[in-house]
């Protein structure tokens, strides 16, 4: 069974840096594309950053420059940083990956961003 446990987010002032966690367990996590999602209230899910099995990053123009992703292969962890944190990324975000043409998805965390 493939788990992905999300951490950090909250509240964070705009401005601030801002990292996520998505631990991944039950699957060769160093083969497999991981992707990062966000969805705001009443908004479309929106896809934020993935990343391959070789740390080739894809970003949409809205984000780059801001936000980076990363993994580490060893730890089996995905990461996602967000530099000068706007009101416009409050948003619950979500890890994802495809196995084995399944899709499973983190639990999501919250990220607010407010003064």
């Amino acid at each position: 069974q493939v788990y992905l446990v999300q951490s950090g987010g909250g509240l964070v002032q705009p401005g601030g840096p801002l990292s996520l966690s998505c631990a991944a367990s039950g699957l060769n996590f160093k083969i497999y594309t991981m992707t990062w999602y966000r969805q705001a209230p009443e908004k479309e899910r929106e896809l934020v950053a993935n990343i391959t099995q070789t740390g080739a990053t894809n970003l949409p123009d809205s984000v780059k420059g801001r936000f980076t992703v990363s993994r580490d292969n060893v730890r089996n962890t995905l990461y996602l940083h967000i530099n000068n944190v706007k009101p416009e990324d409050t948003a619950k975000y979500y890890c994802t990956t495809v196995h084995r043409g399944r899709t499973y998805w983190g639990r999501g965390t919250q990220v607010t961003v407010s003064s």
